[in-house]
C-alpha cells in the first residue's frame, strides 16, 4: 500500500518523475556526436584564427583610419537600406506565394530563389545588362531622367537587395504557411477588410519569421562582395564597402585586412546576437 501525504495523495506524486526514458533522452549516439563536434570545429576554428593572428598592437591606428571608417559606415548604411527594401518588396511577394494560387507560381518561386545559388558576380553582370547605361531599363533611366545606377551608392543598395531579398522571402513564406489562419478568419467575420486583417492579425502572427528574414537579409547584404564590385565598382567613399576594402587591403597590407575582418565580424555578431534575443522572445 502506498504511503499517503497529509492531503491524501500518494507521497511524491507532486514531484516530477524521472524514468529510464527521460535519462535515455540525454544520451547522444556516438555516430551523431562526432560529426556534430567536427562541424562546430569546422565553423569556429577559422574565427578563432582571426583572433589569434590579429595584429592587436596596430589595431587602434588601423581602426582610426578615415578610409576604414568610411567603408564601415557605408556598409552599415547600404545594408540597412537593402534590408528595408527587401522588407517592403519581399513581404508582399512572400504573401503572394504562400496564400494565393496563380498559373506559374512554382516558376516564380524558383526564380525568386535563383539569387541564392547564382554566383554573385553573375548577378552583378545581370544587373548591368538590365540597369546599366546601355541596359534594358538603364538606358531609359538615363535618357528620361539623366539617372544612372552603376558605380553609385544607390547601385550598391540595388546589388545588395538583389542577393539579400530571397532570404527574407523564404523566411516569411515559411512563417505564413505554418501560421494558423483561424484568427484571420475570425477577423474577417468581424468585418475586417483583407488589408486590415493582414496588418493587424497576419503580421502579428508571423512577426518572428519576418524578423528572422530581416536579420538574414541584413547580414547577407553586409557581407556582399561579388555583385557589388561588378555592378557598383570599388570607389572609396562611394561604393567601397567593408568586404571590398578587405579584398583591396589583403595583398598590400595583410594586417589591415585582418583588422577589417575582425571589425566586420564584431559588428555582425553584435547585431545578430541582439536581434536573436528579441526573436526568441517573439517565438515564445
Amino acid at each position: 500500500m502506498s504511503r499517503l501525504s497529509p492531503r491524501g495523495r500518494p507521497a511524491g506524486s507532486g514531484q516530477r518523475q524521472r524514468g529510464p526514458g527521460r535519462d535515455r533522452d540525454r544520451d547522444v549516439p556516438l555516430p551523431l556526436l562526432v560529426p556534430a563536434l567536427a562541424a562546430v570545429a569546422f565553423l569556429v576554428l577559422p574565427l578563432l584564427a582571426l583572433l589569434v593572428r590579429a595584429p592587436w598592437r596596430r589595431m587602434p591606428a588601423l581602426l582610426l583610419d578615415a578610409r576604414v571608417l568610411d567603408a564601415l559606415l557605408l556598409s552599415l548604411w547600404t545594408a540597412t537600406l537593402a534590408a528595408a527594401a527587401s522588407l517592403v518588396l519581399g513581404v508582399p511577394l512572400a504573401w503572394l506565394l504562400a496564400r494565393t494560387s496563380f498559373p506559374g507560381r512554382g516558376l516564380v518561386r524558383a526564380l525568386v530563389t535563383v539569387p541564392l545559388v547564382l554566383p554573385p558576380v553573375v548577378g552583378g553582370i545581370a544587373l548591368l545588362l538590365v540597369l546599366g547605361r546601355t541596359g534594358l531599363v538603364g538606358r531609359w533611366l538615363e535618357q528620361w531622367w539623366g539617372f544612372s545606377l552603376p558605380f553609385t551608392t544607390a547601385g550598391v543598395v540595388v546589388a545588395e537587395t538583389f542577393v539579400a531579398m530571397p532570404f527574407l522571402v523564404l523566411a516569411v513564406e515559411g512563417a505564413l504557411r505554418g501560421a494558423d489562419r483561424r484568427n484571420e478568419e475570425v477577423a474577417a467575420t468581424l468585418g475586417a477588410s483583407p488589408w486590415l486583417a493582414f496588418r493587424r492579425v497576419t503580421l502579428a502572427i508571423v512577426a518572428p519569421g519576418v524578423l528572422a528574414g530581416l536579420v538574414l537579409a541584413w547580414a547577407r547584404a553586409l557581407g556582399e562582395f561579388g555583385a557589388t564590385i561588378t555592378f557598383a565598382g570599388n570607389l572609396p567613399g562611394t561604393t567601397q564597402t567593408m568586404p571590398l576594402a578587405i579584398y583591396l587591403r589583403r595583398s598590400s597590407d595583410p594586417d589591415a585586412a585582418l583588422v577589417l575582418s575582425l571589425l566586420l565580424l564584431a559588428v555582425s555578431l553584435t547585431v545578430l546576437a541582439g536581434l536573436r534575443g528579441r526573436w526568441a522572445v517573439g517565438q515564445r
